[in-house]
């Protein structure tokens, strides 16, 4: 296609995108108050378990209003991530033949639930975080928690998780499309492991070494298993290279033959 009609097409669907995320928005408005009791649960439990002085506070008067818009935005990305993950590997897989096509749009669905199991992952390790990041506290000293900060932080963290579980996706596409070779991601196995330790350690900090471990080895099995599968393909694509090359170099030979036999039998 054209410039005009790549762009046409990006425009066409990043509509539908923000289509399908502002009804993820409506349904997040709905789900606000179940979030948020989920949301204020580890601060309960500041309260009943850890004898400690915790509660959330909405600043200013439009405080809680604003809280509910960025969750609700959240929410929607969340709500919506089957449509804008299909629009944006439907955008991509044009450039692919139509066997790699097959193995794109099984990636395709493997990234939703990945994307929604790391969110998941994120939910579960939030409560760990929050007890681990409210620890340091002195004696007789409480917790003015400001909600904003709050809500962002734990929606950073379910997010990251959720987005870090979709890079071995992207990974797999990028080497279908022939960009991105299986053994340059396989010599790059140390960075990757100090990389994803060092996310495990922002996301879930403290001294509970339990809660990064959860983070840090399911993104560490997907890479590999993203490493595998790259390793695979590269040597698919190898063999149907050598088989294309063998086939036009026995066609070039048999060309050359039967010019030869023309001039021997024109002699």
């Amino acid at each position: 296609m054209a410039l005009t009609e790549h762009l046409r097409e990006f425009r066409n669907r990043l509509i539908i995108s923000a289509i399908a995320t502002v009804i993820g928005m409506v349904g997040g408005f709905f789900l606000y108050y179940p979030f948020m009791e989920w949301l204020t649960d580890p601060i309960r439990q500041l309260n009943e378990q850890e004898s400690r002085e915790a509660f959330l506070n909405f600043g200013g008067v439009g405080g809680s209003f604003n809280v509910m818009v960025e969750v609700s935005i959240i929410l929607g990305l969340i709500i919506a991530s089957p449509i804008w993950l299909y629009q944006l590997w439907a955008f991509i897989t044009p450039a692919l033949h139509k066997k790699e096509k097959r193995y794109a749009y099984g990636f395709v669905i493997a990234a939703v639930p990945l994307f929604l199991g790391g969110c998941f992952l994120g939910i579960i390790t939030m409560p760990a975080a929050v007890f681990a990041l409210t620890s340091f506290n002195p004696e007789d000293t409480g917790n003015v928690i400001e909600a904003v900060p709050y809500v962002r932080f734990v929606l950073q963290l379910v997010l990251t998780i959720g987005l870090a579980c979709m890079v071995p996706v992207l990974l797999v596409g990028l080497n279908m499309l022939g960009i991105l070779p299986g053994r340059t991601l396989l010599k790059a196995w140390r960075w990757v492991i100090i990389l994803v330790l060092l996310l495990a350690a922002i996301v879930a900090p403290g001294p509970d070494m339990m809660v990064m471990f959860y983070i840090a080895a399911p993104l560490m099995s997907l890479f590999f298993l993203a490493v595998g599968i790259c390793l695979l393909n590269d040597r698919r694509r190898k063999k149907k290279q050598a088989k294309q090359e063998a086939a036009y170099a026995s066609r070039t030979v048999k060309a050359t033959s039967a010019e030869e036999l023309r001039k021997v039998q024109g002699s």
